[in-house]
């Protein structure tokens, strides 16, 4: 795991540079998807701004609420310095930043459908960074286990010299397919926003999946942080997707209604 490449006395985050490539190539996936709609507006930006906002800080402040004691959690200044940089709460912040920003700017169209393929691949693209850099998982005796240096952080089995799950290759190969998968539903969803919808299903279930082979602390139940955060949230999903099935959200819409591609 090399967590910085150096160029002289200058050294470039590794997992860093990953992130900004992965924000880059969403927003790329955004634009397209807002040109094709002919959804470009200065709305549509206000939502990318607080999609932005709203994530860096979720991503930043994830790591306040880890204990169910408030004693034993960082100040918010800490977490805010030395956060886990979760994903999930990246995801949440960058969800509840959208709202923010589409309330203030008065913005009622819907732009989640905007958002799935360009969060896949840009998930994707960061997710290299963490492949590079953090410990990949827990130990494996299956043929593609991999093995990283003994001093890459919080990794005890790094330490031992065991072959892990590649638990982010797995991440990065599910984004992908998500990405390739919801670029070929475009045209068949027939009801606005419900592209992000799919998404962000498939994405719970596979992360709840997933951490049984990542090297997150198990807290209860041998469960991780993000599974117990991920229960709720399925159930919640569920719920939701059976809603929509029932009013016929997910049928394909008329071909004169489609969506050119």
């Amino acid at each position: 795991m090399v967590p910085a490449w150096h160029a002289g006395p200058l050294a470039v985050p590794v997992h860093g540079v990953f992130v900004a490539l992965g924000v880059f190539a969403a927003m790329v996936v955004f634009v397209h998807e807002a040109r094709r709609r002919a959804a470009v507006n200065e709305q549509s930006l206000v939502a990318v701004a607080g999609a932005l906002i709203g994530g860096a800080i979720g991503m930043r402040l994830s790591g306040w609420a880890r204990h169910l004691d408030f004693s034993a959690n960082p100040s918010l200044a800490e977490a805010w310095q030395f956060g886990s940089r979760s994903i999930l709460g990246g995801l949440l912040g960058a969800y509840i930043g959208v709202l923010i920003a589409k309330r203030v700017g008065g913005y009622r169209g819907k732009t989640g459908d905007l958002f799935a393929p360009a969060v896949a691949l840009g998930m994707a693209i960061g997710r290299i960074g963490c492949h590079l850099t953090e410990a990949p998982g827990r130990p494996t005796g299956l043929p593609w286990g991999v093995h990283a240096p003994a001093e890459t952080p919080e990794c005890a089995g790094c330490l031992a010299g065991l072959a892990m799950h590649p638990s982010f290759l797995y991440e990065i190969a599910f984004q992908l397919t998500a990405f390739v998968v919801l670029l070929r539903l475009r045209p068949r969803i027939g009801r606005p926003g419900e592209l992000f919808v799919i998404y962000i299903a498939g994405y719970a279930a596979f992360r709840f999946l997933v951490e049984f082979t990542r090297a997150n602390e198990t807290v209860w139940l041998d469960l991780t942080r993000p599974q117990w955060f991920l229960l709720p949230s399925l159930v919640v999903i569920a719920v939701r997707l059976w809603y929509g099935h029932r009013r016929g959200y997910y049928r394909s819409p008329a071909r004169n209604q489609e969506v050119p591609v």
